[in-house]
């Protein structure tokens, strides 16, 4: 295997290894449908809220991935291991008409320009009436946070076979981002800051047969994700409320508050007005969805984030943790250093980034865009564009590249072809804004 495929075992990857191993858990699962594990065993390798919350697929250690496993809570001090199909995936509709909401002008202890966390984005949907809009009601702010789920049992699947599994959840913990009440439904929401590929249904199942049992009108779970300015809603219904896989999408719903468009006339304007920059001494950019780097830089501007924390809570592996700071280094928007107390890489935001994150959507896009057109390869790739007003074949990016000096490149390398890809990808996004409707 090519050095650059490896990654580097997790925490959390060490640690299962170890309780699989300590208490033959893999040999245990030949013979039965689950293992049962209490936390205070978990917690004699690792802390326990650590090791069994794992918002996506790719956050799964290791060996559960390998095997086809997943984890549940059963109760506050209990879990259940085995192969169930926990997580759902999300597909984004590229043709869905955005919404464009006005954001109320005498609101000023919100500042949508700045809406980088969970509950800031949630507030201004509320406060901007997008949640009525959502739900098709007018709605209130009814609860949020922790609480405890009662007691309940549900069929879970088991993708090998398609059999089913009973589970009994006796007043496990469950959180909830926001759940916002109207006359006739309950709107149950799993916020997220980025843009997903797929979550943990639990984190709306759970709530939902919480709240099912307590209130007599229709409770609808809710995915919603704020990326890049974008407030994506995905309304789904569970079919049957004691099967976990019953999961069904009933609609999409996108809205961005009141946008500037941005026009073709101001992007080939910003290309002559770009002075392309030396080659910097950082890793070129290998991490294809923009839209990912600029969710990054939204995550770094409330904390500082370790390379573990990044991998462990968002949409990465470790691999992709690298790939996607290395890109935003690169165009100058990220720095890291290491950590004197826990001597771990610690990613931030430089002052240009921080600056570019606060402004307006439109600025802030055509900030973005200079940052990538500053570099050679990326300039003349987008300047054949605008000459030819076809994107160029990927064998021509490869030529490009192999003539911009790039850092620890070598021309020959077989590494081109993969980095031409992002070229051609970040390309992509930026004419992917040059349309009417100025969402995703």
């Amino acid at each position: 295997m090519r050095f650059w495929l490896k990654t580097m075992p997790t925490k959390n990857d060490l640690a299962w290894e170890k309780l699989f191993h300590r208490y033959e858990i893999l040999k245990h699962l030949k013979d039965h449908s689950c293992y049962e594990i209490e936390a205070k065993v978990i917690n004699t390798v690792r802390e326990s809220r650590l090791m069994a919350k794992f918002d996506h697929y790719i956050n799964l250690p290791k060996i559960f991935k390998e095997h086809k496993l997943s984890i549940l809570p059963l109760s506050r001090s209990k879990y259940i291991i085995g192969s169930f199909n926990t997580y759902q995936k999300v597909t984004y509709d590229e043709q869905l008409q955005t919404t464009p909401i006005s954001f109320p002008y005498h609101i000023e202890s919100i500042d949508s320009n700045n809406l980088y966390s969970e509950t800031a984005a949630l507030h201004a949907a509320f406060i901007s009436g997008i949640i009525n809009e959502v739900a098709g009601e007018k709605m209130h702010y009814a609860v949020s946070g922790r609480m405890s789920t009662s007691s309940f049992q549900f069929n879970i699947r088991n993708p090998k076979d398609q059999s089913f599994y009973r589970v009994a959840v006796e007043n496990s913990q469950c959180e909830i981002d926001a759940g916002f009440e109207g006359k006739d439904s309950f709107l149950l929401i799993e916020a997220k800051n980025f843009a997903v590929g797929d979550f943990l249904i639990r984190q709306l199942y759970y709530p939902y047969r919480l709240w099912s049992q307590k209130l007599g009108k229709k409770v609808m779970p809710v995915l919603m994700t704020y990326s890049n300015d974008l407030f994506s809603f995905f309304i789904y219904e569970f079919q049957n409320s004691e099967e976990y896989n019953s999961l069904q999408l009933k609609a999409q719903k996108n809205f961005i508050f009141t946008p500037e468009i941005i026009t073709f006339n101001e992007i080939t304007q910003l290309v002559a007005e770009t002075m392309v920059l030396p080659e910097p001494e950082v890793p070129f950019p290998q991490a294809d969805k923009f839209q990912r780097v600029i969710d990054l830089l939204g995550l770094l501007v409330e904390n500082d984030l370790t390379k573990e924390f990044l991998t462990q809570n968002y949409q990465f592996d470790s691999r992709q943790t690298d790939y996607y700071t290395n890109s935003a280094i690169y165009l100058g928007l990220v720095s890291k250093y290491k950590n004197t107390e826990t001597n771990e890489i610690t990613y931030c935001l430089t002052d240009p980034g921080r600056q570019i994150m606060q402004k307006k959507h439109k600025t802030k896009t055509m900030l973005l865009i200079k940052k990538i057109l500053a570099h050679e390869v990326f300039n003349r790739v987008f300047r054949y564009y605008l000459d030819f007003q076809t994107p160029p074949s990927l064998n021509l990016v490869c030529e490009i590249m192999k003539n911009c000096n790039l850092y620890h490149i070598n021309p020959q390398s077989s590494t081109i072809p993969r980095r031409a890809q992002t070229v051609i990808s970040w390309i992509n996004w930026i004419k992917g804004l040059l349309k009417e409707n100025p969402g995703r």
